[in-house]
């Protein structure tokens, strides 16, 4: 487990993950293969130039298949993508979801967070993507993101189109603890020696989630830290996977 001046809280960086990443990244644009989407239209991006470096990278899954979209934490300061929502969105993708990595500004998240459920929403048919029964995912910041969108009330309030709720959240290592009866289903996972999001905070807003008829699942590793991402090479290596099952009950339900 190795850790980095530059990616604040987070633990567990693989020189090899961030390689296989960009290497995906690579190889689709060896192939003019495009990987990444404005989710601002022109006009908006000249009115305000930092939407432009805001969007979306595409991790293809199967063609009309299902959607996620990934979040990575970095504490609204920065966005940890190449280890907090590249790598889960590259794994969803090899199993044959489509997923999408957001590239938000830090102090607008939440409006960037609805603007790009907007333009997955708008722009379906062309992404070949199936709008409905979608997932929203994230770590730390990314995971508070992906709950407050995942809730039904302020997904209306945030977003312009009608968007039909989250089939699932999932949270990584955030210490979010307030429920709603319009939070979405949700799995989270923490380390015990998470010094910045506390599991017991974690495992029981997922109790309060069952307790009030809201499907849930927590994992709890023992003596990882913060910002684990995918996890690979540590006790909870294989997270991916049991997530996705819990995604896929829900929409089989």
């Amino acid at each position: 487990m190795t850790d980095s001046n530059h990616f604040i809280w987070y633990s567990n960086l693989k020189t090899e993950t961030s390689l296989e990443v960009l290497n995906n990244l690579l190889e689709h644009a060896q192939k003019n293969d495009q990987a990444f989407f404005h989710i601002y239209d022109e006009d908006e991006m000249v009115k305000d130039p930092s939407k432009r470096e805001t969007g979306l990278f595409f991790f293809k899954g199967n063609e009309n298949e299902k959607f996620a979209l990934v979040n990575a934490g970095g504490g609204f300061h920065y966005v940890a993508a190449l280890h907090d929502s590249f790598p889960q969105a590259l794994a969803l993708s090899q199993r044959g979801y489509n997923a999408f990595a957001l590239i938000y500004r830090s102090k607008k998240a939440y409006e960037d967070i609805a603007q790009a459920l907007d333009y997955l929403y708008s722009h379906a048919g062309e992404l070949k993507i199936a709008p409905n029964q979608y997932s929203l995912w994230g770590g730390s910041a990314g995971a508070r993101m992906a709950i407050r969108l995942g809730n039904k009330r302020e997904l209306q309030r945030l977003t312009r189109t009608s968007i039909e709720p989250a089939s699932m959240v999932v949270s990584q290592y955030t210490g979010y603890s307030s429920v709603s009866r319009d939070d979405a289903p949700t799995y989270a996972n923490c380390g015990t020696n998470d010094w910045i999001a506390n599991w017991q905070v974690m495992e029981n807003r997922l109790k309060n989630l069952k307790r009030i008829g809201i499907d849930s699942r927590f994992q709890v590793y023992k003596g990882l830290r913060h910002g684990f991402g995918i996890g690979k090479e540590t006790v909870a290596e294989g997270w991916i996977d049991d997530a996705i099952s819990f995604w896929e009950k829900q929409i089989n339900k």
